[in-house]
């Protein structure tokens, strides 16, 4: 995070003020059989079940330094899954670490973690075009935090634990908290854009468009790949595999849907 404009704050009581990073993260492939998409689907829910989302947001806790007080974790029937942690600031003597609880009931679990406050979820949503041979994978992700933690501090590991082609995500900074005098703080950093807190490598990598509403401490930021190399969208085969004529299809139908995201809106063809 960037320093406060008076880092000698003092504040009357505790740090009020909710900060809150949201994620939607996308994962596009294009599958031409119908046997290729199940298994895409299949591999994406393997690779982003309960036990692997509550690795990366126990890692998120530790990196933001909050303390995980509660974990709850779902698998569903037939794909996605979601995880929810409680999380704390500071250190907490005495309390046991925490295990995720049973599985509510048929063949998968979901988690989630509480924080004191505070808390970090994650859902994914696998899919399918019905016909067109895309198939997609979004995970949703919120790291709300109070205190002096910041979900900032997670946001380089979090777009590369995914692996996207698209990410849309919204920072925002909610409430007020009270210095000594009685005066009230709306926000206690310095954020002009998201963008300067993603890595040099990472900004690199995509392009990127912002939306900010700064009288509301409200951030907005939107990626995508630069790159199309059409080898890392294909499931089950290569381009290399494929006459010129279908690769341009395949390519265009990728491109067609990572715009559509990216923009939100239904494009004609």
């Amino acid at each position: 995070m960037k320093p406060t404009s008076n880092p000698k704050l003092k504040l009357l009581g505790f740090n009020n003020l909710t900060k809150t990073l949201s994620f939607n993260i996308y994962d596009i492939c294009y599958a031409r059989t119908k046997e290729h998409q199940q298994e895409y689907v299949e591999y994406i829910d393997e690779a982003y079940n309960a036990e692997r989302l509550t690795a990366i947001l126990t890692e998120v806790a530790h990196i933001i330094g909050a303390n995980i007080l509660n974990v709850a974790r779902q698998d569903y029937d037939p794909q996605g899954a979601s995880v929810t942690m409680l999380i704390s600031e500071g250190h907490l003597d005495g309390l046991p670490t925490p295990v995720p609880g049973p599985s509510s009931g048929g063949k998968k679990k979901s988690v989630v973690s509480h924080l004191d406050k505070s808390h970090i979820t994650v859902h994914t949503y696998p899919e399918n075009h019905p016909d067109a041979g895309i198939s997609t994978f979004r995970a949703d992700i919120d790291v709300s935090t109070c205190g002096k933690i910041s979900p900032l501090k997670a946001l380089n590991y979090l777009i590369k634990s995914f692996e996207s082609d698209i990410v849309v995500m919204d920072y925002r900074v909610r409430g007020f908290t009270r210095n000594v005098r009685g005066m009230k703080h709306f926000i206690d950093h310095n954020v002009d854009s998201i963008q300067n807190f993603i890595a040099r490598d990472i900004r690199d990598k995509y392009d990127m468009v912002d939306v900010n509403v700064y009288q509301e401490n409200l951030f907005h930021t939107k990626m995508k790949l630069k790159e199309l190399d059409l080898d890392t969208y294909l499931f089950g085969e290569g381009a290399s595999e494929l006459p010129p004529r279908e690769t341009k299809r395949i390519r265009d139908r990728v491109n067609h849907e990572i715009m559509e995201i990216f923009y939100g809106k239904n494009i004609q063809a």
